[in-house]
């Protein structure tokens, strides 16, 4: 089972997508801010992050540098969440250190191919 650690920090977000990705056979790890996402990331190891950009404490964008930074955590694929879709926003994710963008209000079945992609599978139907 694929472990994902979700970095979000609007409750309803993180409820609503835990709660389907959990339903959906993924073992789901959850922090609150980009400080304990940094955390997070390096004693639970996941498969793929879903990062939200704008954090509180450390922004995603901060986060995605350090964990990109790491040899512990360079190699976890990192799925940007934001709100900000505005032109260059995918490319400044990516700057950062992020291997994929989703941007908000979550298209649920989008993010599952995307994360199915970042795990190397093929993708499902949402």
């Amino acid at each position: 089972m694929a472990k994902i650690l979700l970095v979000e920090d609007h409750e309803e977000i993180w409820d609503f997508l835990s709660r389907r990705l959990k339903r959906r056979g993924y073992e789901v790890v959850l922090a609150h801010d980009g400080e304990a996402g940094v955390r997070q990331a390096r004693s639970a190891q996941p498969d793929v992050i879903l990062l939200d950009m704008n954090l509180p404490i450390l922004d995603g964008w901060s986060v995605a540098r350090t964990l990109k930074s790491g040899t512990d955590t360079r190699a976890i694929p990192i799925i940007a969440l934001t709100a900000h879709a505005m032109s260059g926003d995918r490319d400044k994710a990516i700057q950062a250190g992020c291997d994929d963008y989703h941007p908000k209000p979550v298209d649920f079945s989008k993010l599952l191919s995307q994360i199915s992609a970042a795990l190397g599978e093929t993708a499902q139907a949402g």
